[in-house]
């Protein structure tokens, strides 16, 4: 099994209680997410019309500044099960330490991959892949040194599923370009990830291509229905963008007090290097608040962003103890 946050069974099979009980700071994702909205009943008894995936997809341009080719998909993490299929088997140079899933679905696919540590390395593969901003470290790349890349590549993958609070390093507005294939979360910024929804954005022909292998339902009509109208809100998007910014400033501040230094983050995520993070895991979990941690970073907790002052308190007290 790969790791990844999210594995609350974990968290309860060794700690104890039940799901509620648990704060679970061990992924990326929003806490205070998207207020869910009324979904017609047919929304959920008939099949997506043609009309209302192109309405989602009209919904995504707009928030992400663009007129390139889109499709949207069951999260982003679908899109990178197919990036084998997008191209014959050749060289893959993967930015790391990076999302893990990379490097072992284009392995699993018969990939030579590689992962390197700057983007002047990853010239000559067939697919690069940098993550922007980078899970786990939240590094950042410039726009035009990765657009640089494009020709020294046969596909440049820029995974921007942190990008929503950071627009400006987006390449969204480039990724109609030959060679270059944005790739977008929704879940993770609008705290839906259970509604697995996510967007490809490339050249016309990858997008042909990516919109064939997906099939004509490539995600649900409740999807559409939620997706489109918080897309479209972006009073919600700036208010929660300067939220998260606060919330960055107060949970390094907690970090500073238990000598933890930061590592790195993005909007929704620190990186801490904490000397001993399965120690440090085990303290909070006793709180039942569950942490990412780092085989092979033993030093490394990663920390989301509490949702509620209760939160805040909840945590507060366990890093006290």
């Amino acid at each position: 099994m790969r790791e990844h946050g999210g594995n609350l069974d974990v968290a309860q099979q060794r700690f104890g209680g039940a799901a509620e009980d648990w704060i679970d700071l061990s992924t990326g994702i929003n806490r205070v997410p998207y207020p869910l909205v009324d979904v017609e009943p047919r929304q959920w008894n008939a099949l997506p019309s043609r009309s209302e995936i192109e309405s989602l997809h009209a919904a995504a341009r707009q928030a992400y500044a663009t007129d390139a080719p889109i499709v949207a998909m069951g999260g982003a993490q679908a899109a990178i099960q197919l990036l084998p299929r997008l191209a014959p088997r050749g060289r893959a140079r993967i930015l790391a330490p990076t999302y893990n899933e990379y490097a072992a679905v284009l392995s699993v696919a018969g990939w030579d991959v590689s992962e390197v540590s700057d983007l002047a390395a990853l010239a000559g593969a067939d697919i690069a892949i940098v993550v922007n901003p980078n899970n786990p470290d939240g590094r950042r790349h410039d726009r035009d040194e990765l657009l640089a890349l494009l020709p020294r590549v046969g596909r440049l993958v820029i995974d921007e599923s942190f990008a929503d609070a950071v627009p400006d390093i987006s390449l969204a507005s480039e990724a109609g370009r030959p060679g270059l294939l944005i790739l977008r979360s929704f879940g993770k910024f609008y705290g839906l990830a259970g509604l697995r929804l996510g967007f490809a954005l490339s050249c016309e022909p990858d997008i042909v291509t990516l919109a064939a292998m997906t099939g004509p339902w490539p995600v649900s009509g409740a999807a559409i229905a939620i997706g489109r109208r918080a897309l479209l809100d972006r009073d919600w998007a700036k208010a929660t963008t300067a939220r998260l910014a606060n919330d960055c400033v107060r949970l390094d501040a907690e970090a500073r007090v238990q000598g933890w230094t930061l590592v790195g983050g993005a909007s929704l995520f620190r990186l801490y290097e904490v000397g001993d993070a399965l120690a440090a895991q085990e303290k909070l979990a006793r709180a039942q608040i569950w942490s990412r941690v780092f085989q092979q970073k033993p030093g490394w907790l990663r920390l989301g962003l509490p949702g509620s002052e209760t939160e805040w308190s909840r945590l507060s007290a366990a890093l006290s103890v």
